[in-house]
């Protein structure tokens, strides 16, 4: 018998899940991924099949039996971007649903740690701030965020109710902005975007007047954060995220400034429901983790920035 530890890695094409399973793999993780590629890409964890990493080309929705034994199953199914909100509101809302309970009974069936990558939107336009976990939230569930808002909410409540009544072990994290490279271009979230339009000598696209504000932080602090949590027996939610909070037009002058773009900024009206304030209290983070975020934001934009040179230059 392998004394490795086998992790299975949900999302694990996405954004943050092939950054996971790089540092799963780096840390002597036998690691699976189930991805039916919806918004991860092949090319995020193709290079990782030659340590080892398998791949199940399937969703979470339909998710069959594995035959496997897993120490560690990661939950991070689920489109994320604003742009899927309008495009696949059903499928975002059966992968919270019906994906997350499957994984659930896997959890339960294998008697392993879960954990699922909850978000910052469940708190909503927040009417507290910073978040903390113990901020109930201020979410439209019939808006057109409600999709992903109540999706990941009703997950949340999912997971405790495996734990409390199946005894099953539950993480829950709840992820504030995160960037890096891997994103996708049309990712539709404000790094992405802009560095795609600076690339391309565009206008900016800022929405409102530019003064609602995000919390940004880099991957790699991101995918430390949830091992972390992994790590740990805490089964209420953990906020993740960099307390440093940047206004949207602060980033928009900055990532022009260092792509060199010098076009003006084109502001558009702000989306229904967009929060106008994002900032994590991370006290508990702290304290149950010994994790902060590591990576600063000029760190962190130059590591990102090179990636999205290479995209524009390829399209």
């Amino acid at each position: 018998m392998s004394s490795r530890k086998r992790a299975l890695i949900a999302g694990g094409a996405g954004f943050i899940g092939s950054h996971l399973c790089e540092y799963l793999l780096n840390l002597g993780y036998e690691v699976h991924v189930a991805d039916n590629l919806v918004t991860g890409r092949k090319e995020n964890i193709a290079p990782l099949f030659d340590r080892g990493l398998i791949w199940f080309d399937m969703d979470v929705i339909s998710l069959h039996p594995l035959n496997h034994d897993y120490d560690e199953i990661y939950n991070l199914a689920s489109p994320a971007s604003p742009v899927e909100f309008s495009r696949i509101p059903v499928f975002i809302l059966k992968t919270a649903a019906i994906g997350h309970m499957q994984l659930l009974e896997m959890a339960k069936d294998n008697g392993c740690p879960i954990l699922l990558a909850s978000t910052s939107e469940v708190y909503g336009d927040p009417l507290v701030h910073p978040q903390r976990e113990d901020y109930l939230g201020n979410v439209n569930p019939v808006g057109p965020r409600g999709c992903y808002d109540e999706a990941k909410r009703y997950a949340e409540a999912l997971s405790m109710a495996y734990h409390r009544m199946y005894k099953v072990d539950t993480r829950i994290v709840r992820i504030f902005n995160t960037y890096g490279p891997r994103m996708r271009p049309e990712d539709g979230r404000i790094i992405p975007n802009f560095a795609m339009q600076a690339f391309r000598r565009e206008p900016l696209t800022v929405f409102g007047d530019g003064r609602q504000t995000r919390s940004f932080c880099y991957v790699s602090d991101m995918v430390a954060g949830l091992y972390a949590l992994m790590q740990s027996s805490e089964h209420m939610p953990v906020n993740i995220g960099n307390p440093v909070e940047r206004s949207v037009l602060e980033m928009a002058d900055e990532i022009n400034r260092l792509t060199g773009n010098t076009k003006a900024h084109k502001f558009l009206p702000l989306p229904q429901d967009d929060p106008k304030q994002r900032c994590p209290d991370i006290s508990r983070a702290r304290q149950i983790l010994k994790w902060e975020p590591k990576v600063s934001l000029a760190q962190g934009l130059e590591k990102t920035l090179a990636y999205f040179r290479e995209q524009a230059s390829s399209t």
